[in-house]
């Protein structure tokens, strides 16, 4: 049914489709009866499924990547599509727009997206008074970065200032300095700067007296000479772990015409075609640190054969977004299911 229903939304912009799928989920979410009917059809539980990271039990090990609810808009509703945890954001300290539209791009040919979005966000302080309230009992992630116009050798503060708005109302945090849609953040991977913001908020982190986790998120696009020095610094700065990975730069082996991509132009590529390229580097930051780190992967899971393969590579959650959107609804509860047996 919903690949029917794919065919149509696919006709329309992908901001806006996004914006009204979300505006009927909330429809559905108030009646009494749908909302039961959803968690009925969309929550799978089996005891196999249950992870326990960092102090924390996940009911099961699929979440929903950042990206996706960036300002904490819909924590009750997708609680009701059978994910095991949310991750909100990325969330910068100030509100900011975003880069120009359009800015969000379907290759339905290759089972992808290319987004360019920009940390369009409400700001951490309106995304923490949403988590206030009352709510959903779900695990909630917290995806900070930097705004725009901040200088990267002040980038350090930024990441304070969401860290300290969010840190009462998640339940972990990810450091996002992989993102290509910030002009120059993806220089703060680099071993350096890299380890000066971790560090500042592991400190912050014990003086706040609830050592949530930390975790990093990585670009695919690293060499293996700076994932050795990601699983150095992971270790050294005594994060709880990363998750790899954020979309790609890269544009090889497309389905879709050259034309049309060069059309897009720039933007994190996600979905199908960065699946293997996630899975190893995975697999790479799992076997190079004898396994001590940590993992939630991301890019390209779509089934349940995909996510296992991420496990098997090392990882112990993973994450969808691009496989959200060509999938349907039912995706959680689907890999929940494969997962299982």
């Amino acid at each position: 049914m919903y690949h029917l229903i794919r065919k149509i939304l696919f006709r329309r912009d992908p901001e806006e489709v996004h914006y009204w799928a979300m505006s009927k989920l909330q429809f559905a979410y108030r009646n009494t009866v749908l909302r039961t009917w959803m968690r009925k059809k969309f929550n799978y539980q089996n005891a196999s499924l249950e992870r326990n990271l960092w102090g924390i039990r996940f009911p099961n090990p699929v979440g929903l990547a950042a990206g996706f609810d960036k300002d904490a808009r819909w924590i009750d509703e997708l609680s009701c599509l059978g994910f095991g945890f949310v991750e909100i954001g990325t969330v910068t300290p100030l509100a900011q727009p975003g880069n120009p539209k359009p800015r969000l791009f379907r290759l339905p040919a290759d089972k992808a997206v290319i987004n360019r979005m920009g940390f369009n966000n409400e700001g951490a302080a309106a995304a923490a008074e949403r988590l206030r309230k009352p709510r959903a009992k779900i695990i909630v992630g917290g995806n900070i970065g930097k705004n725009k116009d901040t200088p990267n050798e002040l980038a350090i503060d930024d990441y304070e200032k969401a860290f300290k708005a969010l840190y009462d109302v998640v339940d972990y945090f990810v450091v996002n300095v992989s993102s290509p849609n910030t002009p120059g953040l993806r220089a703060l991977q680099d071993k350096e700067p890299l380890t000066k913001i971790l560090t500042r908020l592991q400190v912050l982190n014990t003086q706040l007296g609830k050592n949530r986790p930390i975790l990093l998120k990585i670009a695919p696009d690293l060499t293996n000479e700076q994932l050795d020095d990601i699983v150095e610094l992971v270790t050294d700065t005594n994060i709880q772990g990363v998750v790899a990975t954020n979309t790609t730069i890269e544009r090889g082996g497309l389905v879709t015409e050259e034309s049309a991509i060069t059309d897009i132009g720039a933007g994190g590529l996600s979905g199908k075609p960065l699946t293997k390229r996630a899975t190893d580097v995975v697999r790479y930051i799992h076997e190079n640190s004898g396994g001590k780190i940590k993992i939630i992967a991301a890019g390209g899971i779509f089934t349940a054969q995909d996510a296992q393969e991420k496990l098997d590579a090392g990882a112990s959650l993973v994450q969808v977004y691009t496989g959200f959107i060509y999938e349907g609804p039912a995706i959680a509860s689907n890999i929940c299911k494969g997962l299982s047996k």
